[in-house]
């Protein structure tokens, strides 16, 4: 090596610094590519997914080869260095520190941070040529890779690690939801809310979407039967409950397109309406909203009333509540929800919390109460009157509307705001 010229050395540890360069950001690359979108290449037969996904099955023999070629040029480039400085320094010591100095500098410069931060940046786009690369080498060095290898992974074992076994990636609810949050620029915020509506139906219950008791617009049979005539001609509903006295003494259900037609008939009386009706159908309150939609569709229902574990009757929930539970205002008028000029929110009370939580991407607690109206009578534990502020879990809010047993509007200021008095 002391017989080469000074410019074939020099161009010996511009090749090394380079080969370090490709080492370094091609592990970076390889170890920082998205697994799932990596899946995805594949399923598309990518020839580089293809092979960057075989190599990562086994990363413990991956990262031997690469770090066998990353070490033996790093060192080599410091003996190239060394027998530079040798030569133009005329065997002074110094000299030989001087150039580990210079070497150990350019080589964090341009075979570390500047590769290692591109490769992070596009990782694709250097880990794919390196995997037609690196699968060569695998198998012209792989005796060196398993003897090396062979030592790590029993180190490994002491701390309880195994290599050798297969990584799942796979993601839990809550980590989706945070990948489906974070997609604004990919899709339209509708449709996250729609998923968001999906991953939430393995955790509601049908007592968290149905309509109140005491929301429920029936038809009582002890009314008169003019009465009946103009509840039916001004029901905002296609199905109503049929019902004596009380909805627990439920009769069954009416379909609308079923009557309309019989209640101009000068014979039409409650015989005929009691003739028409559908048989009624009972969902315990933890019934999973999944579940019920299954069950919908089975029975070819679309209509049900929740019972509790006494059999009182709690509310009645529909198909279109538990689509509604997945596209929310997709399907509604209503909007519960109003952003004013100001950034503050004007909710309808009576909104369940998990909706409240999903279309603001708030955090409100949903076990205990399943309405704002609950969850603020419970916090407060008095019904509070109009112009009440209070902070509410974190968020700020006042009262705007209220009748004499309900909490109907509030006002969600912006959490930055201090007009509010906690009152807890």
């Amino acid at each position: 090596m002391n017989d080469m010229s000074l410019s074939m050395l020099f161009g010996i540890l511009a090749a090394m610094l380079i080969l370090s360069a490709f080492f370094s950001g091609s592990e970076t690359a390889l170890m920082s590519l998205n697994r799932y979108r990596l899946r995805h290449l594949v399923k598309l037969k990518h020839s580089g997914a293809i092979k960057a996904t075989t190599l990562l099955q086994r990363p413990d023999r991956l990262l031997g080869l690469i770090l066998l070629g990353n070490n033996f040029v790093n060192i080599f480039a410091s003996s190239i260095a060394t027998v530079i400085a040798i030569k133009l320094y005329a065997n002074e010591e110094s000299s030989i520190a001087i150039a580990a100095g210079i070497l150990t500098i350019v080589m964090l410069i341009f075979s570390e941070v500047t590769p290692k931060t591109f490769a992070a940046i596009k990782p694709e786009l250097l880990a794919f040529p390196a995997a037609w690369i690196y699968t060569p080498l695998l198998k012209l060095f792989y005796p060196i890779v398993w003897f090396v290898n062979l030592f790590a992974n029993q180190l490994l074992r002491i701390v309880g690690v195994d290599a050798q076994k297969k990584r799942h990636d796979t993601l839990n609810k809550d980590e989706l939801k945070s990948i489906i949050s974070e997609s604004e620029s990919l899709m339209p915020a509708r449709y996250q809310k729609m998923l968001m509506g999906i991953l939430d139906l393995e955790s509601a219950t049908v007592e968290d979407i149905m309509t109140p008791r005491n929301e429920i617009f029936g038809i009582d049979l002890e009314m008169s039967i003019e009465d009946i005539i103009t509840q039916i001609k001004i029901s905002p509903h296609t199905r109503l409950p049929v019902y004596k006295t009380s909805i627990d003494r439920i009769i069954g259900f009416i379909h609308l397109r079923k009557i309309l037609i019989l209640i101009n008939h000068d014979d039409f009386d409650k015989q005929t309406l009691i003739n028409c009706l559908d048989k009624p159908s009972f969902i315990p309150e933890s019934t999973p909203v999944h579940n019920q939609m299954h069950r919908f569709k089975h029975e070819k229902i679309r209509i049900g009333l929740v019972v509790d574990e006494y059999g009182d009757v709690q509310g009645l929930v529909t198909l279109d509540d538990l689509l509604q539970e997945i596209v929310g205002e997709l399907i509604t008028d209503d909007i519960a929800v109003r952003v004013q000029s100001d950034g503050s929110y004007l909710v309808d009370a009576n909104i369940t919390i998990r909706e409240l939580n999903r279309v603001n991407q708030w955090s409100l607690p949903t076990e205990g109460p399943k309405t704002l109206n609950g969850l603020i009578i419970e916090f407060m534990e008095t019904i509070p009157e109009t112009g009440t502020s209070i902070k509410l879990h974190g968020y700020p809010l006042e009262i705007i509307k209220r009748d004499e047993n309900t909490v109907k509007l509030v006002k969600f200021l912006p959490k930055k705001t201090n007009l509010y008095r906690n009152t807890k």
